[in-house]
């Protein structure tokens, strides 16, 4: 029992180290003005990307290479990077429409990236042959409950920011993105 308990305790780390990429992008998405309905859907679709990309990678472990992982960092990178840029062009761009939101292929672009770093954690973890439902149920529940809090602290500050709030977030995007390039 004191092994399980030792195991849940290793993964609520590792998913609230995972879920740090969560709440700081969703610190940048809530710059959009959300309703709480909307923040509530957004935290479910992340917090069940993080079950089934880990998932996914635990299946995969044995048969994919190290590598993997640093071509996951750059896909999730590179996803923000374009989240990013579209939110400050179109924060810009007075009168136009939103080009991605956090709805709909926004939304799955917004959950895809924060979770890749997942399923690169999920590979690993397949091939140390840990237990499927305590990793995907700590993935899961963390990254949910850190991004209802990234989000509901961006929605907070960008009622303090005004107009320039979603350049703030855009920028934050853009800048995370960059990170999980040039230091993956």
């Amino acid at each position: 029992m004191s092994e399980l308990f030792g195991e849940i305790v290793t993964l609520t780390i590792m998913a609230a180290a995972l879920g740090m990429d969560a709440f700081s992008v969703g610190l940048g998405m809530g710059m959009y003005k959300l309703r709480l309905r909307k923040i509530f859907n957004i935290g479910i679709t992340i917090g069940l990307f993080h079950v089934w990309m880990p998932l996914v990678g635990m299946l995969a472990g044995k048969f994919l290479s190290e590598k993997f992982g640093a071509i996951a960092s750059i896909l999730g990178g590179l996803l923000l990077i374009v989240l990013g840029l579209n939110m400050i062009w179109s924060s810009l761009k007075q009168g136009s429409e939103k080009v991605m939101t956090p709805a709909g292929f926004g939304l799955i672009i917004f959950a895809l990236s924060v979770s890749l770093d997942s399923f690169s954690v999920g590979l690993t973890l397949g091939i140390y042959g840990a237990k499927t439902v305590v990793v995907i149920l700590c993935f899961g529940i963390i990254a949910t409950i850190q991004t209802w809090a990234g989000l509901l602290l961006g929605r907070k500050v960008q009622g303090w920011l005004g107009t320039y709030g979603e350049v703030l977030g855009g920028a934050i995007l853009l800048a995370f993105g960059l990170k999980l390039i040039v230091i993956p």
